[in-house]
């Protein structure tokens, strides 16, 4: 294990795993979308890119990829800075939207998103998250998709990272404080 890690909290098999279901009951949901309609799958870079990979290969439908940064931490912080910055939001008016992340913390960030990509007017916004902590700005976001609940840890590994280390930790893990 590495050394700045203090346990894993969640392994990669179990990972996998959720990601699959996570597939299948989106699948299962949009169904009633014909399989020439696209959908835009909006990926929250940088954190959000293996969950994104692997998820999509659980999508049999039509996606176009558009990526998107988001920042609300700085440096070696493990606390957000608050208001998240972000870069520039695809153009969704009309279109059926999948915005993944990879964790759902503060909940600000998720808000920000959905907020200025619902004033576009998509035909339908959903999203889906790999980790949400259970604390209460997070749980009262909407998400319609959410892989694991997690206490408030600061997390690394599959994405996640510290001070821009640990995405390719394959399990995720609870960083030492």
């Amino acid at each position: 294990m590495i050394k700045d890690i203090d346990h894993i909290l969640i392994e990669r098999g179990a990972i996998s795993d959720r990601v699959r279901q996570l597939g299948q009951q989106i699948m299962e949901d949009l169904n009633e979308i014909d399989e020439e309609t696209e959908i835009v799958l909006v990926a929250v870079m940088t954190g959000s890119i293996i969950f994104v990979a692997d998820l999509m290969r659980h999508l049999n439908k039509k996606i176009r990829i558009s990526l998107m940064t988001a920042s609300s931490y700085v440096g070696k912080s493990m606390e957000t800075t608050g208001d998240p910055t972000l870069g520039k939001l695809p153009t969704v008016k009309g279109k059926h939207v999948l915005l993944v992340d990879d964790i759902l913390d503060s909940g600000k960030t998720l808000t920000r998103i959905r907020e200025e990509l619902n004033e576009q007017e998509p035909a339908s916004l959903h999203s889906c998250v790999l980790l949400r902590k259970t604390i209460d700005s997070a749980m009262s976001v909407p998400c319609e998709y959410v892989g694991f609940d997690i206490e408030d840890e600061f997390v690394v590994g599959y994405g996640l990272d510290y001070d821009g280390y640990y995405r390719n930790f394959p399990d995720i893990g609870v960083i030492v404080p």
